[in-house]
């Protein structure tokens, strides 16, 4: 992209006023531009819309991680603390620093014992405020959470199985202000939709940091278990301080209380081990004690079961999840079914003890019937304000919908498995988006304006590609570069190459100390270089999950500063080991938990193929000042 295509960063307002006039663009390979190497212009970063939107009521997470020189101590800046807060850290009654703390959000305390106890103190307009809660002590470098697997049994067909600790999310379950964990465990005959064969149960527990298991839910054997059927959402939908558990069901679920949903005597599976029959439940569950609160009927129904691409059970229960600000201000709750052919999204309000169906997108409807939105969902989806009109819209593969349940754009180009919203290059306005394509016939990946679909550039076609990244891993290339499994190269903001790819295109994580991302694989994390990666981290003891996928059980701003935890299950799953970064920062950020948009990456994250969460802003190398969020807590 040449500099006479840049345009300056709009205000949310102008942006508006230009989605209002038209301008949404399909049929965007015709607008594919050329790929070019010039330098980029970072543009000042921009805040989120004026509404203030409703997030967590969070404490200081405050942790210190020991290393063999001393206590990493860090903590969170809130964005509901004033913009000049300053910070005291304290070990026991006696404070660290000489003056207060200003560029950070982070205090080495050199030779400190592993056992030293921190707390820390916000200063206000000079005034030194109440402290903290404890830190919590990662020893040597790592906090672990007991975790108790199910027992395990033998499903029809002589199919015996145990428990492996699989996915995981994380919410304030008892308003407490700690987030706690919440976890699937999977049977290890779970199966992929393609696969013929019974499986064990899917359990989920809620978690607190100490290991407290507040309640398990078991979604009973109508819900058959693997990475496509069971995707749980996890947020305060309400606003009463405390965080929902939302997830389908079926006949001979169990809820937290023992109570079971409809009939505990059914028994929906077929001959093959699929459950093409029986009804289907949308359940939000009491995130304290694990209660279902409702239920009602998952929209939409399965209703023929070949409608959906084949008829014996794989595309028809193809799930998918997430939570989006609909309204700008409160949380939504998306539940779809199907990408390869029909999809279908629900979205849903949850107030005041009801659920209320917001709107459903439809792909076979009469107003999106012929217009190119068939088939192309990914294993996932991403949640994001493209049009910059304070509302969400939900990324879904190659299409987006808009906030109000209409198709916003599409590019026709298909199926994948991976794709990336963010502000991947900050000297345009408004956020982009990188995909890869399963379909051989069509670009092997591309990057896209995420307003209005169009192609910003894309690489060759020709094979399935089946993994990508885009995120800023290289400081000598301004914007996020992006990789993929089929392309031989790693590539700038604007697609040119730039040598040597990373060794790994699964996940990213912010580790070490500067603003540029790290690479997160299997159990270990690594620093791009140009003639090498460098490895930062080995998680000892631990395990990856989802086969080949290697991801972690979750990975995100959780704890600490504004950089990323890692969550892995220890081998014996008796325990999710914790990781936090033990590198100082001189980059003070807000919390990324009150970043919308990487709030709901968080909460999307457990969805089918696992992805990274992205902010509504760039973080790399050269980055502006970031922006401060417009949130209000309950």
């Amino acid at each position: 992209m040449t500099d006479s295509h840049r345009r300056p960063r709009t205000a949310p307002w102008q942006r508006r006023i230009r989605r209002a006039s038209g301008g949404r663009i399909a049929g965007a390979l015709a607008a594919a531009v050329t790929l070019a190497g010039s330098a980029l212009t970072m543009l000042p970063q921009t805040a989120q819309a004026a509404t203030a939107r409703q997030v967590e009521r969070l404490d200081r997470g405050l942790t210190s991680v020991h290393t063999s020189s001393g206590n990493l101590v860090s903590w969170r800046w809130l964005a509901t603390d004033p913009n000049d807060v300053t910070f005291n850290v304290y070990r026991g009654g006696t404070k660290l620093n000489s003056s207060p703390i200003t560029g950070s959000t982070n205090h080495f305390d050199s030779g400190a014992p592993d056992s030293a106890d921190y707390t820390v103190r916000a200063v206000v307009n000079g005034t030194e405020q109440a402290p903290s809660e404890r830190a919590l002590q990662f020893r040597p470098g790592y906090l672990d959470v007991p975790i108790s697997p199910p027992a395990g049994g033998t499903a029809p067909g002589n199919s015996p199985y145990t428990y492996e600790a699989n996915d995981a999310s994380a919410g304030d379950l008892d308003g407490d202000g700690r987030l706690d964990l919440i976890l699937k465990w999977q049977p290890t005959n779970a199966k992929d939709n393609s696969q013929s064969g019974y499986t064990g149960n899917t359990i989920v527990d809620g978690i607190k940091l100490d290991g407290t298991r507040l309640w398990r839910i078991d979604l009973g054997r109508n819900i058959r278990s693997g990475a496509h059927y069971t995707q749980f959402q996890v947020y305060d939908y309400d606003g009463d301080g405390k965080a929902e558990v939302a997830m389908k069901t079926a006949d001979g679920t169990r809820d937290g209380t023992g109570a079971v949903i409809g009939s505990s005597a059914a028994d929906h599976r077929n001959s093959s081990g699929y459950i093409l029959s029986g009804p289907e439940y949308l359940t939000m569950f009491n995130g304290q004690t694990g209660k279902a609160m409702q239920s009602v009927d998952y929209v939409p129904a399965r209703g023929n079961v070949s409608s959906w691409g084949d008829s014996y059970g794989n595309r028809v229960d193809r799930f998918l999840a997430g939570t989006a600000y609909l309204d700008g201000a409160r949380p939504s709750l998306l539940m779809a079914r199907g990408y390869y052919t029909r999809t279908v999204i629900a979205a849903w309000d949850w107030r005041g003890g009801q659920f209320t169906r917001r709107w459903t997108f439809d792909t076979t409807s009469s107003a999106n019937s012929g217009k190119g939105y068939d088939g192309q969902g990914n294993h996932s989806l991403s949640v994001a304000d493209v049009d910059a009109d304070g509302k969400d819209e939900i990324v879904y593969g190659a299409m987006t919908v808009d906030d109000n349940g209409n198709g916003l754009w599409t590019t026709r180009l298909g199926h994948g498995d991976a794709g990336h919203v963010g502000d991947l290059n900050p000297s345009r306005a408004g956020l982009e988006y990188f995909k890869v394509s399963e379909d051989g016939s069509k670009p092997g990946s591309w990057t896209a304006d995420a307003r209005t679909g169009q192609i910003l550039w894309r690489t060759a076609s020709g094979a399935d590609n089946g993994r990508g990244v885009a995120a800023d891993v290289y400081a000598g290339s301004a914007g996020a570069e992006a990789w993929s499994a089929t392309d031989t190269t790693l590539r700038s903001a604007t697609g040119a190459s730039l040598g040597r790819e990373p060794s790994s295109m699964n996940f990213v994580s912010w580790w070490d100390g500067d603003p540029v991302r790290e690479l997160l694989d299997g159990t270990r994390v690594d620093k791009y270089g140009t003639s090498g990666d460098t490895r930062l981290l080995t998680g000892s003891g631990v395990h990856s999950n989802n086969g080949t996928k290697a991801t972690p059980s979750l990975s995100g701003d959780i704890l600490g500063d504004w950089r990323e935890e890692v969550v892995w299950p220890t081998a014996n799953n008796t325990a999710l080991r914790i990781y936090s970064t033990p590198h100082r920062t001189n980059t003070r950020i807000t919390t990324l938990l009150h970043d919308t948009q990487y709030r709901t990456a968080l909460a999307w994250q457990n969805t089918a193929y696992n992805q990274p969460p992205h902010p509504s802003f760039f973080i790399g190398h050269g980055m502006p000042t970031a922006p401060r969020p417009t949130v209000h807590t309950p």
